[in-house]
């Protein structure tokens, strides 16, 4: 298994993969980074100076009274340090899951795609292994990425919080366990890849369905529901019932206030997440010990 492994990352190393993987990594953290920060700016003020970014030459008194309690609820949601450090300190959350779900996919069609499948199961006829190997690849990989990630979100984010006057923030609880759920929701998200990759063999189709359905699925999650709750079934248990999609389930994960009103609790959204890993990547195993590789 070991020398399965290192056989993966050496694939990986002698490609432009694993540079491209590391530029986007850093690029999109980088942009998500400097959007949240602007954001916790503007949050992380007492609710005068919060209504006054809003006000446009307005007093309080002079605002609509359901604007005015539109800002407070905004304001009371997000001024909390603790939140606003999980976010910042996740920043790279919402591109690099799917990086790495692409990796996922590309270590399993790459080997249709540049036909080397006939090759690998040549050397190595036990598939599961080799599909194990491809797991554990893109779990490691997934870790580096969530760590270069973090790393940069931890130095930029705890520099700008000791600047609001809020402190790093590292000591609560709160914030670490966010961070450590990203490494999940980014380790996760790989396996699902492999699943993924697969379930479908055209590495083409494969990337650009699990980019359409990771992009699109929740806002296409919260339409739908919310058709479902306004004309079919007027229960909140509808709208907590979005986190089914995988990428509902990985922000309700690392969030350690609720991302929406009906939000479940966080170990909701990791079981979620969890369960799809472990059915896309058995179910992925099980197809490819079958297939004809020729």
């Amino acid at each position: 298994m070991t020398r399965l492994v290192r056989a993966e990352l050496f694939k990986l190393r002698t490609t432009s993969l694993w540079w491209l993987l590391a530029a986007a990594t850093f690029v999109s953290t980088g942009v998500m980074l400097a959007i949240d920060l602007v954001q916790a700016h503007e949050l992380l003020q007492p609710f005068d100076a919060f209504v006054a970014l809003h006000a446009h030459g307005r007093t309080a008194a002079q605002m609509p009274p359901e604007f005015l309690n539109r800002l407070r609820g905004e304001w009371t949601l997000g001024h909390s340090a603790l939140t606003q450090a999980a976010t910042i300190f996740t920043a790279g959350q919402l591109i690099g899951v799917l990086l790495t779900c692409l990796l996922g996919v590309v270590l399993v069609t790459g080997e249709y795609h540049q036909q080397t499948a006939t090759t690998t199961y040549l050397l190595t006829p036990r598939r599961g292994a080799v599909v194990v190997a491809k797991l554990v690849t893109a779990v490691i990989v997934a870790a580096a990425s969530w760590l270069a990630s973090t790393a940069l979100a931890l130095v930029v984010g705890a520099v700008f919080l000791s600047s609001e006057g809020y402190g790093t923030q590292l000591g609560q609880w709160g914030v670490v366990r966010a961070i450590l759920l990203n490494l999940a929701a980014y380790t996760i998200w790989a396996v699902f890849g492999v699943g993924f990759g697969a379930l479908i063999r055209s590495q083409l189709t494969a990337t650009v369905s699990a980019t359409v359905l990771y992009l699109v699925g929740a806002a296409a999650a919260a339409g739908v529901f919310d058709l479902l709750y306004t004309y079919v079934i007027k229960k909140d248990w509808i709208l907590t019932a979005q986190v089914i999609v995988p990428s509902v389930a990985s922000a309700v994960m690392i969030s350690p206030t609720k991302t929406f009103d009906q939000s479940p609790p966080q170990w909701v959204g990791a079981a979620v997440l969890l369960g799809y890993g472990a059915v896309t990547a058995l179910a992925g195993t099980s197809l490819l010990r079958r297939r004809d590789v020729s």
